[in-house]
C-alpha cells in the first residue's frame, strides 16, 4: 500500500532493465521503486537543466549583437594609455 501523498504506479520493463534495476537496489541495500524514483528525479532534473541551458543560449545569442556593439564603443578607453 502506497504511503500518504504517493501514488502506486504500474509501469512496463524489459526484462533486462528490470534484472539491472533490481541488482542495484540489492547493491544499495535499498528498495527497487526508490532506485526508480531516483532515476526519475535525475532525468527530470538533467531535463531542467537542458531547458535552462537552452534559454541562456538563446538569451546569449540574442543580445550577442548589443554585447559587440557596447565593446566597440569601450575599445578605444580600453586602448588608451592612462
Amino acid at each position: 500500500m502506497p504511503t500518504p501523498g504517493t501514488k502506486r504506479v504500474i509501469i512496463e520493463f524489459p526484462e533486462n532493465l528490470l534484472r539491472r534495476t533490481e541488482q542495484a537496489a540489492s547493491e544499495l541495500a535499498t528498495s527497487r521503486s526508490v532506485v526508480i524514483r531516483s532515476a526519475v528525479e535525475e532525468f527530470l532534473s538533467a531535463m531542467r537543466r537542458r531547458e535552462l541551458e537552452r534559454i541562456l543560449a538563446e538569451g546569449y545569442a540574442a543580445n550577442a549583437a548589443m554585447d559587440r556593439h557596447i565593446s566597440e564603443e569601450f575599445s578605444s578607453i580600453d586602448s588608451e594609455e592612462v
